[in-house]
């Protein structure tokens, strides 16, 4: 038993599943998952249990190494009827929720002088990634590219455009210490019954430590994030990416 994290990470990886995938399907966090296979966190008997049928194996099976059976996780479980829900990582793109964020947002903030169209690209950034890392949920679920600048949403001139049109907001050129602003005042209120308590304590969050930053500030603090760091200019940035944040970036209480 003093290296059974390292045999579960080996039967895992044999499997096929991600970190993620196993942690759902054994019912615990990724990161607990994680210290299980670092042997950083004992198993306990429900976890053998559960592991033991997850890769079709007897618990002596899966202690030892000898005489170690062929594992068909994969297709054994597209048979079972229940078959676990699995993160996903693909953003799921609400458009009506990201209107409703921005209205919110707007709202709250949107008057001070420094909150432009970059600020706002940067705050929807943390909201829905800081929500990712905290909850393995999406809030919006919108598609972040990598730019020179930072993380720029590709759904946000849709959703604005629709916006002015409806004329829920307006769109408003101006100056910030002598440098081009575009700036968007909301015309109504947000319908809050479209998010939920834990949303806005996410969104307020991210309004109450970053919301009096500039362009360049909050820019410069987005370029320090692991996931803007580890995507390609220009390219996607992976929602996976946030439980490999740095302490001062991470949402995360340390015991989850």
């Amino acid at each position: 038993m003093s290296n059974i994290g390292g045999r579960i990470a080996k039967l895992r990886e044999k499997a096929g599943l991600t970190q993620e995938q196993l942690s759902k399907m054994i019912g615990v966090k990724r990161i607990t998952l994680s210290k299980i296979e670092n042997n950083e966190r004992k198993l306990h008997s429900d976890d053998l249990v559960k592991l033991s049928e997850i890769f079709n194996m007897t618990i002596d099976q899966l202690i030892n190494s000898d005489n170690e059976p062929e594992i068909n996780i994969l297709r054994e479980k597209k048979k079972m009827k229940d078959k676990p829900k699995l993160r996903i990582n693909i953003p799921q793109k609400n458009l009506e929720k990201c209107k409703q964020v921005l209205l919110y947002i707007l709202n709250k903030v949107g008057s001070k002088p420094n909150i432009g169209e970059t600020v706002i690209y940067k705050l929807l950034y943390f909201v829905d990634f800081n929500y990712y890392e905290k909850y393995e949920e999406q809030l919006i679920g919108a598609e972040y590219i990598k730019n020179h600048y930072g993380p720029t949403p590709i759904e946000f001139k849709k959703v604005i455009e629709q916006m002015i049109i409806d004329n829920e907001i307006v769109k408003v050129k101006s100056e910030h210490f002598n440098y081009p602003q575009t700036k968007y005042l909301p015309l109504i209120r947000p319908d809050l019954s479209v998010l939920t308590g834990r949303e806005l304590e996410m969104i307020n969050s991210v309004l109450n430590k970053l919301s009096d930053m500039n362009a360049t500030e909050i820019s410069d603090y987005s370029h320090n994030d692991v996931p803007w760091l580890t995507a390609n200019k220009g390219e996607r940035i992976e929602y996976e990416s946030v439980f490999y944040r740095t302490p001062d970036y991470s949402v995360r209480e340390d015991n989850e």
